[in-house]
């Protein structure tokens, strides 16, 4: 049974740091990629990061490139969103996924295939 477990999520003051981490277990992921999606309430869930296990160039919403690195472990089998410069804008629930698609995909909810549970950040003003 495949599983993607988040942690890192909490409270934090504009301009301050989280590192999100998500555990992959349940399957071999070596041919997936991971994603970081968030939805806010009363917002439709949105992409933020993704990166492939066997490689390649990760990609990033516009509105978080700079600030925010998605990384992976092998190892460890979990990816990490370390998210810097955090706004209050960033606030909404963190999701991880994973799916077996095409770089055309990476952006797109309907590509992956597991989620998991989501992670709570909230950035106050």
């Amino acid at each position: 049974q495949v599983q993607l477990v988040e942690s890192g999520g909490g409270l934090v003051q504009a301009g301050g740091s989280l590192r999100l981490s998500c555990a992959a277990s349940g399957r071999t992921f070596s041919s997936y990629v991971m994603g970081w999606f968030r939805q806010a309430p009363g917002k439709e869930r949105e992409f933020v990061a993704a990166i492939s296990w066997s490689g390649g160039r990760p990609y990033y919403t516009d509105s978080v490139k700079g600030r925010f690195t998605i990384s992976r472990d092998g190892a460890k089998n979990t990816v990490y969103l370390q998210m810097n410069s955090l706004k209050p804008e960033d606030t909404a629930l963190y999701y991880c996924a994973a799916g077996a698609l095409g770089s055309s995909w990476f952006g797109k909810r309907e590509g992956y295939d597991y989620w998991g549970q989501g992670t709570q950040v909230t950035v106050s003003s």
